[in-house]
């Protein structure tokens, strides 16, 4: 009779390992042991022995030699879903990395009491189950089985679809509701307004943007039809506003929240939640699209160009590209929506693989440009206010909260030396000097020093002067520009996600805009030039984006200026025709072979590894090679650019050549143990699609 043999991924970081290993299963876990379970098993070294997860079972294997037994059955709950294994493989091959690294993120360490709970329940539910069948048998109508069926596993009642069609506002020249069950590719302009939903049992009214009540509805068709949805969005300010929409289109227990702000047990008990056989509502950050939907109806990401979509870990998989990769394994609709329309969802739309969808009727929001940075209103002009502006806010702020977007948070994020200019710096550690509020004394913004007995390395002088105005100082200026008017602060270190309807002044950095009941009553957008003095290769589509999602905070037909920003960007604002400038960007990367219209790999390491990783490429594929450049002592990196569809040759070349760096050993000079004595060299990093060295 053959062995049982389990195919098993180890759980390591070592690249050389990245592949699945066949270990016999003993006698006694034999019927125990399935696919997508935790397991220990043996390394070849040293008796040492490693996590991993059973990708599937088999009744052979094609290894010769005999085969080491499973150590351990760790649980016997499947965490580890085919379609997130497909995925993670998937994810891996095309970054160039470890589909164990994609798994991290992917399954959560395990919660032994969850687990239990879960197994408890389950067995629970096939016993209630089973007494329900033999009811039947004895003559119970057929309601009692069906009642008896309608948990989870976790215990949560399992409501029944709507029987009506769910709906998609303020899109009438489009069947969206059909579009998703045709299983479309769809980049979607949101309707830049926000939405008033039903009051809730204790009578609360909550304001939320259009676009979350539209991905409601969307996800809503989705449920009706039987299948899950997977909602993602870019931090826990927009997962707010789309539970709450969500909530009053869909049963609320079909809403199942996956991100990094919840405790180990609540986003464990969520994954195996995802793991049972009814159809939910998936919604979270970036690692939300790695969650388990075995039936997958609709994939939707918001402001899919939000940096906080990028995955700090290796192998630096976007959401976007994993979304991507899901659509094209499960084939769920797919939607990509946004106020303004990011260039790799452009470039999607224009190679004819995503349709571009507009609400209809169209909105228009009362964009004033204005490249005049002064006034001649003493306070005003402290704070940055042209005279238009401050005139049609101050009238404004009569009816209702004005918004003021600023670029930085504190009070002075720069300080600078009063004699000579310099940047004033710490004379600990050499970082920038900044001021919190303008009592406090001047303190290091990296090591928090505070600048007691400062002076200028460069002149010797002991006075400084601001540089640049952040929230605070703003927020200082405006009241005295408007006297008697409450002034708000939001921004990174006090983030508010709603105000009142009150007359105030609520100034915030950008994407720390709180939502005001029924819109604010003017929007001024401070700060344009410094914004876009950054220096980036998505520095414009960026600023874009930011001033647009503010913009979509007013209250219909509110006045919105945009300070000291003129030129294409201002007209694409104003007209809110954000596509055609997304396009425009696009054209112009194009021409200089710049991501999204090309593929990039970024190479960092040792001069002999990286020129060595170089020279295994195809000849014109190094021709558009960028470097190699020195980043640090002995360490120099190199962009490799290259089209789409070389991109899973590159990768595999560049894997390999990752591996034989990991496995490279060398001797170590002066050791006792002589020839014999040698270690492990790894330099060579390689990163897809980074566009960090792009920017300053």
């Amino acid at each position: 009779m053959a062995r049982v043999v389990a195919r098993v991924l180890v759980d390591t970081p070592l690249p050389q390992l990245d592949r699945l290993f066949d270990y016999a299963v003993p006698e006694r876990l034999v019927g125990e042991v399935g696919p997508g379970m935790r397991v220990k098993v043996p390394l070849r070294s040293a008796g040492r022995v490693a996590d991993g997860f059973v990708v599937e079972l088999a009744t052979g294997s094609e290894h010769e030699g005999s085969l080491s037994e499973l150590e351990e059955l760790v649980s016997t709950v499947p965490v580890l879903a085919p379609e997130v294994w497909r995925l993670a493989r998937a994810l891996a091959d095309r970054a160039g990395g470890s589909a164990s690294d994609v798994l991290r993120l992917a399954v959560p360490t395990r919660q032994v009491r969850v687990e239990k709970a879960w197994l408890a329940a389950r067995e629970a539910r096939v016993v209630d189950a089973t007494e329900a069948a033999e009811a039947v048998t004895e003559g119970a109508s057929a309601a009692t089985v069906a009642a008896a069926g309608d948990a989870d596993p976790d215990g949560v009642p399992i409501a029944a679809a709507p029987e009506a069609t769910p709906t998609i506002d303020h899109y009438r020249s489009t069947d969206l509701a059909g579009a998703v069950r045709a299983r479309a590719r769809i980049a979607l302009d949101a309707l830049p307004l926000l939405a008033e939903l039903p009051a809730d049992a204790d009578g609360e009214v909550l304001w939320v943007g259009q676009w979350a009540v539209t991905l409601a509805q969307l996800a809503a068709v989705s449920l009706a039809d039987g299948d899950s949805a997977i909602l993602a969005v870019p931090d826990y300010r927009d997962q707010e506003q789309l539970v709450a929409a969500l909530e009053a289109v869909v049963d609320p227990g079909r809403v199942v929240r996956l991100d990094s702000r919840q405790s180990n047990p609540e986003r464990y008990r969520a994954l195996l939640r995802a793991r049972g056989d009814e159809a939910l509502v998936l919604v979270g950050n970036r690692s939300v699209l790695l969650a388990p939907a075995a039936r997958l109806g609709l994939v939707a990401l918001w402001d899919d160009s939000d940096p906080l979509f990028s995955e700090p870990l290796s192998p630096y998989v976007h959401a976007r590209d994993a979304a991507l990769l899901r659509a094209e394994q499960q084939h769920p609709a797919l939607v990509f929506a946004g106020h303004a329309r990011s260039t790799d969802v452009q470039r999607l739309v224009e190679i004819g693989w995503l349709t571009e969808v507009s609400p209809d009727p169209r909105y228009q929001p009362r964009v004033i440009p204005t490249t005049q940075q002064g006034s001649r209103e003493g306070f005003a002009a402290n704070a940055r206010i042209p005279s238009a502006a401050w005139t049609e806010a101050k009238a404004a702020v009569e009816f209702g909260p004005v918004l003021v977007q600023v670029a930085h948070p504190g009070y002075a994020p720069r300080l600078a030396c009063d004699e000579c200019g310099d940047t004033a710096r710490c004379l600990r550690c050499a970082g920038p000097l900044q001021k919190a509020n303008a009592q406090a004394t001047p303190a290091c913004a990296w090591c928090g020093a505070l600048a007691v007995g400062w002076h200028c390395t460069t002149c010797e002088n002991t006075t400084m002067r601001t540089v640049g105005t952040g929230a605070g100082r703003t927020a200082d200026e405006l009241g005295r520009a408007f006297p008697g008017v409450k002034v708000v602060v939001s921004d990174g270190s006090r983030p508010l996600t709603r105000v009142d309807g009150e007359s105030a002044i609520v100034v915030a950095t950008r994407g720390a805009e709180p939502i005001a009941p029924g819109g604010y009553r003017a929007i001024l957008l401070l700060d344009g030039e410094r914004m876009l003095a950054r220096e980036s290769l998505r520095v414009a589509e960026d600023c874009l984006r930011w001033w647009a999602d503010a913009t979509a905070l007013a209250a219909r037909r509110a006045p919105v200026f945009l300070v000291g920003v003129g030129g294409t960007m201002a007209s694409a604002l104003a007209t809110w025709n954000l596509a055609r400038f997304a396009s425009a960007e696009l054209a112009d990367r194009r021409h200089l072979r710049f991501p999204p219209a090309v593929r990039v790999a970024t190479l960092t390491g040792r001069t002999e590894t990286v020129e060595g990783a170089l020279a295994e490429l195809p000849e014109e594929i190094r021709g558009e090679t960028l470097g190699p450049v020195d980043v640090e002592s002995g360490t120099v990196r190199a962009i490799v650019r290259f089209d789409y569809a070389r991109g899973s040759d590159v990768a595999a070349l560049l894997r390999g050549r990752v591996i034989r760096a990991a496995t490279d050993r060398r001797r170590i000079p002066g050791d006792p143990r002589g020839s014999n004595a040698r270690r492990t060299v790894s330099t060579l990093k390689v990163r897809f699609d980074d566009v960090e060295p792009f920017s300053d």
